[in-house]
């Protein structure tokens, strides 16, 4: 599987194919640019159907969903858009006649609903969307699958739930060489976290404590992103400013924030000569580390900024709107500390 953006690398790789297997047929997909992804879990008997969760992609469309932190109930989504993915999930339960579980994913862009695909069996998510919910829907679709329908189940609507729920996923990325962190549409995590609180923000940060990664409160921030996500980062650069970190940058991210009158000191890439910024990282200089790229090793100096950060272990966001969330566990953690309460608590 490859990301292709521009004919020029379109038509290297598909005469590289041609000549390797010409035999076989090619899949062309194309990405919806800037789209929020969607995850649904539902349950049905063929005449009942359920929603069991809704849950929004941290990550943008395009990110395999295996890899993509999740946020049960949905943080941002309008009660229209809400309401339009309800019906079409319930519609589409009947026309397949689905007895027991079943998955969809959508895709959200400038608010036109889009269908991703349909599955009619369990999800990786269905534990998930249990524990979140307090709803045994695997237990329950066994049952239906033997016949029984949901209103005997005692489970005739969707359960809302006063909490949020995060999924993040765990890599392997530290146990192998010349790995790279980027994420993009293959599956690269081998398992999942949860983190659970009434704020979005200190539930987001237990996921991440659990998945191994630290959340910096005080320090330096480096900031390296590719110019379609420069928008962006100014205003996650500027909040983090005014929470009193420092940002250093490199050159062409540090001449985008200095236009905006975003504070920030500009470092060398490792190309450009020393002291650059592995010296910086080497000399724990950097506590957190933002690097976005275009899903394959476009520049040396940005894979060894990301491989640097797994061998310091430092935070490390390769999206942006990854990074974003990270701002919102620092802000939240800045006014709540983390508590110990125990999952079935959450449902009392």
């Amino acid at each position: 599987m490859r990301i292709i953006y521009n004919e020029k690398d379109l038509k290297f790789y598909m005469n590289t194919v041609f000549r390797v297997s010409p035999e076989h047929p090619i899949l062309i997909d194309k990405f919806l640019k800037d789209a929020i992804e969607v995850d649904v879990d539902a349950i049905s008997d063929g005449e009942t159907t359920v929603i069991g969760g809704i849950m929004q992609h941290i990550e943008e469309a395009g990110i395999h969903s295996g890899d993509s932190a999740c946020v049960l109930p949905p943080y941002s989504l309008s009660p229209d858009l809400l309401d339009q993915i309800k019906e079409a999930t319930k519609a589409m339960a009947m026309e397949l006649q689905v007895r027991g579980l079943m998955n969809v994913q959508y895709a959200i862009r400038e608010n036109i609903l889009y269908v991703l695909e349909v599955n009619p069996r369990a999800s990786r998510t269905i534990p998930f969307v249990s524990k979140a919910t307090g709803v045994p829907l695997a237990k329950l679709a066994t049952k239906v699958m033997l016949g029984m329908k949901l209103k005997e189940l005692g489970l005739t609507k969707e359960v809302k739930i006063s909490h949020f729920a995060v999924k993040e996923a765990v890599f392997p990325f530290d146990r192998f060489d010349n790995v790279d962190t980027i994420l993009g549409p293959e599956m690269k995590s081998t398992g999942e976290v949860m983190g659970i609180d009434d704020t979005v923000g200190i539930a987001f940060a237990k996921a991440q404590i659990a998945a191994g990664q630290a959340i910096p409160d005080k320090g330096t921030v480096l900031i390296s992103v590719r110019n379609a996500d420069k928008p962006v980062v100014l205003t996650i650069a500027r909040q983090l400013t005014e929470l009193g970190f420092n940002l250093v940058a490199t050159k062409g991210t540090a001449t985008y924030l200095a236009k905006h009158d975003v504070p920030c000191e500009r470092v060398f890439k490792i190309s450009e000569g020393r002291p650059h910024i592995l010296d910086k990282i080497q000399n724990k200089k950097i506590q957190w580390i933002i690097n976005t790229s275009m899903g394959t090793r476009t520049t040396e100096d940005s894979y060894y900024i990301r491989r640097a950060a797994l061998d310091y272990r430092l935070p490390y966001s390769t999206t942006t709107a990854g990074a974003e969330f990270m701002v919102k566990a620092i802000m939240a953690l800045r006014e709540k500390t983390i508590e110990v309460k125990a999952l079935q608590n959450y449902f009392t």
